[in-house]
This record gives C-alpha cells, structure tokens and sequence, in this order.
C-alpha cells in the first residue's frame, strides 16, 4: 500500500496540521529539516524512503488567500521532482482545468471548498482528479450530492477525517469501511489517524489504496527499515 507524506503549506511554509484547527498551525518543527522550507522538509522526508508522491494542502488557497504557487514551483524544480496530489481550494472550472494540464500535478478536489457539485460532474471521467470527502469534528463539509450520488465518484477518492489529523487517534476504520462498501472498486486513500505499522497493515487489510501521512513520519514511529518492507 501506498504512503503519501502530507506537506500543509501556510504562508509559504509547512506547518504542522493538527486536527483541522488551521488558525492554530505553526510551522512545522521536524528532525527531518532544519526549517520548515517546502523543500528541506521534502528533502528530509525522502532521507526515510524515495516518496514519488506527496500530498499538498495549500491552506492559504483553500481559505481563499493567494495560493503558494512559488513553493509548489520549487517542489517541481527538485533533482527527481515528485507528482503533487494538490488541494487548492479549487472551485473555478478554469483553474481546475488548467491544473488537470500539469502532468506532474492531480488536483484534489476537496468537498469542503465546493457550492455545489458542478465541477465534480464536468471533471469526474477525468483520470488525474482525485476527490477529497472532507470530514470534520461536526461531520461532513460539502454539498450533500457527493456523499449521496457516489456514482459520480471519479476513480480515487481521499477519505479525509481532519478530526483525526496530528491527533494520534488511529484512523477512522468505520467511515473507511462505508465508503469502501459504496465505491465500487474504486481507489481508496486513507487520511487522518495513522500512527504507526500496525494502523498501516491494517488499513491495507481493509483495502484502502493509499495513506496520507505526516506526523507519524516526522516523529519517527514509521522507520525506513518499515517503511521499505511496506514498498511505500
């Protein structure tokens, strides 16, 4: 199964995500980096195994402020430049179009940015989107339509439980199962919770495609030595 690090990036630096409360991130303090540059912490992350992927939430584009277009261009300009799963808050055709034209970048479409879900019934057939359904301590944010119709899901679908995020909590294995039981085969990406090997073991007992990781990473309960009998 898939480990994707999670990079949440804030005034053009990663911050540490700790269950949804973005007005009270800080820039991440991690032994992998000496600061918290998008680069030195991508960098540091690939010193415990050779990611392909990260997972990119730009908090300043999802909550409406300019988005942290540099940094995610550093990103691109690395020696082995990653593919970036990106959150920004999309909610212009336009620019979502415009994004699904990057082949190093999958937008993510997160259900807590959308009115309604035209974008999701203009983009679904297209391979690179990825949906994101966005669970908060209150429940689901988003138009009612993307958990009630999942025949408009697109093929990968991100089950975000934020409650759970830097929480160390364990994933929401219940909610998982429920989505998984209405996906039809589709893939499922795990977010929110994972604590160590176990919860990863067990996640990919349940099916899900992917984890998105961070804290479990930075703090070093996920060791290369397993992270590589993982094949993350």
């Amino acid at each position: 199964m898939r480990i994707i690090p999670v990079l949440d990036l804030k005034g053009g630096e990663v911050v540490r995500a700790a269950k949804g409360r973005r007005d009270e991130y800080k820039p991440i303090v991690t032994p992998l980096s000496p600061g918290s540059d998008i680069v030195s912490v991508a960098e540091g992350l690939r010193t415990l195994y050779p990611f392909p992927t990260f997972y990119i939430a730009d908090l300043d584009a999802i909550e409406g402020r300019e988005p942290n277009s540099a940094a995610l261009a550093r990103l691109g300009a690395m020696e082995e430049p990653p593919q970036l799963w990106v959150d920004a808050g999309f909610t212009d055709a336009e620019k979502l179009s415009a994004a699904l034209a990057e082949p190093s970048i999958c937008p993510v479409l997160g259900t807590e940015s959308q009115h309604d879900d035209a974008l999701l019934r203009r983009f679904r057939d297209h391979p690179g989107l990825i949906l994101s359904l966005d669970f908060f301590g209150d429940g689901f944010h988003g138009p009612a339509s993307f958990l009630d119709e999942p025949e408009l899901w697109p093929r990968r679908i991100i089950v975000m439980t934020l409650a759970r995020v830097g929480a160390a909590a364990g994933p929401d294995f219940e909610r998982l199962e429920q989505i998984m039981a209405r996906a039809g085969g589709r893939e499922i990406i795990a977010a929110g919770g994972v604590r160590n090997e176990a919860d990863i073991r067990a996640l990919s007992a349940l099916g899900a495609a992917a984890a998105l990781v961070a804290t479990s990473l930075h703090d070093g309960t996920l060791t290369p030595e397993q992270l590589a009998s993982l094949r993350a």
